[in-house]
């Protein structure tokens, strides 16, 4: 079964905690600390691989979570990092931020990948706090919290000409006879509802991958019906064939088709409607074919290449492969649109600037809330069952100019402030 999208949610897993701890051998009775650091926690990585051909699988699963670093241990043992949980996925697949909508990475290679969500930080064993002054630490830090989203993920067919049209053309019955596609062909409308892909050969060494696009209906780039699904899988397509019904067997005027079917394809994406098109003129051997031959090519043959064919017989299907390949060799090398190879991971967050590292909120409890990236990372970090661990956090917090803003903000003694769920009098 073909799905061409899917919504998961991703969780990476969490660092491990460090812990506190002291050597304790036989002739070291003053023995330093020895509290090892967290494992860092698996990520959930996507991976393109060109053996799949549908996102069925995430139809039964949408979440997935990596494992958590392991525990620091005694003897400046460091806990094990997880492993990273690898997601395969269709090449052609683009990766979305499902809140944002912004393109986390476009995989059209065998192999790429992208990390959608990073592994937490394994946080450090009391060995890390060792100074002049302290020479036995009795702190460590938590772990960070792994990363977690909901994505997005669009198959965008990787096909070299795609067939478009309205529905029951005999877009099917052609890519059946130039290919060795199979696709289940019907006199009715929608018999295609999935694209289908065939490798079409030309002559000894050469050959192009065609699409089958389900048939186009009036809407379809506002999403009547399934536009958005069907229309996605023309955007990687470098030339177009646009089959009409050139006997009007179905009641419809085949100049008429032409025009909304390109509308639709123009108000979707600009750049579909520039690329090579021709015309497919289909069911030439039904009655009122040739009438409406002579008319389509009067109105329209001065811009676009029309071949008169029968889909049915083979009549003609030559002279249009052997045309489609010529142009697909005249088409130039389109750039990448969306992220080359080499950047497809995920950027790496920047530093943030001292005054977007928190804000303070009055809510309507009267509590004062302080929240950001920074001061929750923090937070998060601390272990606030070991008081010297408390005694930095209230440092890093003095540090990071939070008391300041607070009295700026107008909080007073005995008003009540909240730090990541840690509540707290305030006292100047």
């Amino acid at each position: 079964m073909f799905y061409d999208y899917a919504k998961v949610f991703v969780k990476a897993g969490d660092g491990g905690n460090g812990i506190v701890a002291f050597r304790r051998e036989k002739y070291v009775p003053m023995g330093g600390p020895a509290g090892g650091d967290g494992g860092d926690g698996g990520s959930i990585i996507l991976r393109a691989d060109d053996g799949l051909r549908t996102l069925i699988d995430f139809r039964y699963q949408t979440h997935y979570k990596a494992d958590r670093g392991s525990h620091g241990m005694g003897s400046s043992q460091h806990g094990k990092s997880a492993e990273d949980k690898i997601l395969r996925v269709p090449v052609g697949t683009v990766v979305r931020d499902a809140a944002s909508g912004q393109i986390l990475a476009d995989l059209t290679k065998h192999g790429q990948e992208v990390v959608v969500a990073k592994g937490g930080r394994g946080g450090r064993g009391n060995t890390h706090f060792v100074s002049s002054t302290h020479r036995s630490p009795t702190l460590a830090e938590n772990g960070d919290a792994g990363e977690e989203r909901w994505i997005t993920l669009e198959l965008k067919l990787l096909a070299d000409v795609g067939l478009v049209g309205f529905p029951n053309v005999g877009k099917s019955t052609i890519i059946s006879h130039v290919s060795a596609a199979k696709p289940k062909i019907a006199d009715y409308h929608f018999t295609t509802i999935t694209p289908n892909l065939g490798l079409v050969k030309v002559d000894e060494g050469h050959s192009f991958v065609m699409a089958d696009i389900p048939g186009l209906i009036e809407g379809a780039a506002e999403g009547a019906g399934l536009g958005h699904r069907f229309l996605r899988h023309t955007e990687r397509t470098k030339v177009l064939i646009h089959v009409l019904d050139i006997s009007g067997s179905e009641g419809r005027d085949p100049l008429d088709d032409f025009e909304k079917v390109n509308k639709e394809l123009a108000r979707y994406n600009e750049k579909l409607i520039k690329r090579p098109m021709v015309i497919a003129a289909n069911k030439m051997d039904i009655a009122d074919g040739e009438d409406n031959l002579n008319m389509l090519k009067e109105k329209y043959g001065e811009k676009y290449e029309i071949f008169p064919i029968s889909a049915v017989s083979g009549q003609g299907l030559k002279a249009l492969v052997y045309r489609v390949w010529q142009l697909l060799e005249e088409c130039p090398a389109e750039e990448e649109e969306i992220v080359q190879e080499d950047e497809v991971k995920v950027t790496k967050v920047e530093a943030v600037p001292a005054e977007e590292k928190f804000t303070i909120r009055l809510g309507a409890d009267g509590i004062y809330y302080v929240e950001g990236a920074e001061i929750e990372r923090h937070y998060r970090r601390t272990q606030f069952e070991n008081e010297d661990s408390l005694n930095r956090f209230l440092q890093i917090v003095e540090a990071m100019g939070v008391v300041k803003a607070l009295r700026k903000a107008g909080v007073k003694d005995g008003d009540t402030v909240n730090i990541g769920g840690l509540e707290f009098d305030f006292m100047d």
